[in-house]
């Protein structure tokens, strides 16, 4: 409005300007003329008015010539909420706010709903404010199952319903405020394990077995490098080792086609014959029937042999200490 005026401002002295002289040597050809140009100028001003209304309202979201029902709705809290906001139902959009005031009378916020033309609202229907992640807020309508209508200008009773930003304020901030005294001995825990020298130790030694591992790492790689360099003549010596057991092989089949050339057999029933023969003359040996027999199982011929021994030992004795006993020698 203050532009407007800023614009109208020169007109109007111009107008004054041009006017006032006429005004005053004015004849009723030149009073009509500006009677006329007063009513241009008034009709623009009251044009101008009218679209500049209409604009804010549209950038507001509300659109005059667009004809709607009006509904109320009655909000304890609106946290969010303002003019042009969305009404869905089923998430398609229906309406929109109009305008909201505070009702003094029950100390709740009035909002002016302004509905589809079309749109027939049952009894029992119900409409709740939702809020979004970025904080605006919107009302859904949830429509009754009844047959009978709202009439235009009743009102639609509100059911509290949490958004995802209440249900996060009533249920994840508490458990958070409980989580916090944890974290903060837990952080504490934490400084003090990293300030204490025995960590700064560990650190060192962690340090140093890097430094072993990095060490024997060169070692082990300058080892298969070495083990590379090796591993040819390493494989000659296999393949020298292979051709030895291949002569030796053949060496094992020659020496078994010789044994199966050799009469095994013979020989075995020869064996065989003589492991019976022994047999026999070890059972003789053990029999008594026999002089070996006698001669090895019998005692009382063992003692007479030994009597005899014995006897003919004396006998012996005798003849060397008297000698002219048993010999007589004669001279002729």
């Amino acid at each position: 409005m203050c532009i407007i005026l800023v614009f109208l401002a020169p007109i109007s002295e111009k107008i004054n300007n041009k006017v006032l002289p006429l005004w005053q040597n004015c004849n009723s050809r030149t009073m009509k003329s500006i009677f006329n140009k007063n009513v241009t100028i008034a009709i623009t001003i009251i044009a101008s008015l009218c679209l500049l209304y209409w604009g804010i309202e549209y950038l507001k979201g509300i659109n005059l010539f667009k004809p709607a029902n009006f509904y109320y709705a009655h909000f304890e809290n609106v946290h969010g909420l303002v003019t042009a906001a969305p009404v869905t139902v089923n998430g398609f959009p229906v309406g929109q706010v109009h305008s909201l005031e505070y009702d003094y009378s029950n100390n709740k916020i009035k909002v002016l709903l302004s509905m589809n033309k079309g749109l027939q609202i049952p009894t029992g229907s119900s409409i709740s404010l939702e809020s979004s992640l970025t904080g605006t807020a919107s009302l859904a309508l949830t429509l009754g199952q009844s047959n009978v209508y709202l009439h235009v200008g009743d009102s639609i009773s509100s059911v509290p319903k949490y958004g995802l930003m209440d249900r996060v304020n009533n249920e994840v901030f508490p458990q958070v405020t409980q989580i916090l005294p944890k974290v903060d001995s837990i952080m504490g825990n934490v400084n003090e394990l990293t300030g204490s020298p025995a960590l700064a130790a560990s650190l060192a030694r962690l340090d140093a077995i890097t430094a072993e591992l990095a060490r024997s790492s060169q070692q082990l790689t300058l080892l298969m490098n070495r083990l590379n360099q090796s591993v040819p003549g390493v494989m000659n010596n296999v393949n020298g080792i292979t051709s030895n057991l291949t002569g030796t092989t053949q060496n094992l089949n020659e020496f078994s086609s010789s044994l199966k050339s050799m009469p095994i057999d013979s020989t075995i029933n020869g064996l065989n014959a003589t492991i019976a023969n022994m047999q026999e003359l070890t059972k003789k040996l053990n029999s008594k029937d026999s002089s070996l027999g006698l001669l090895l199982n019998d005692k009382s011929l063992y003692q007479n042999a030994d009597n005899a021994v014995a006897s003919l030992d004396s006998l012996l004795t005798d003849i060397k200490k008297n000698p002219k006993r048993y010999v007589t020698i004669k001279v002729f």
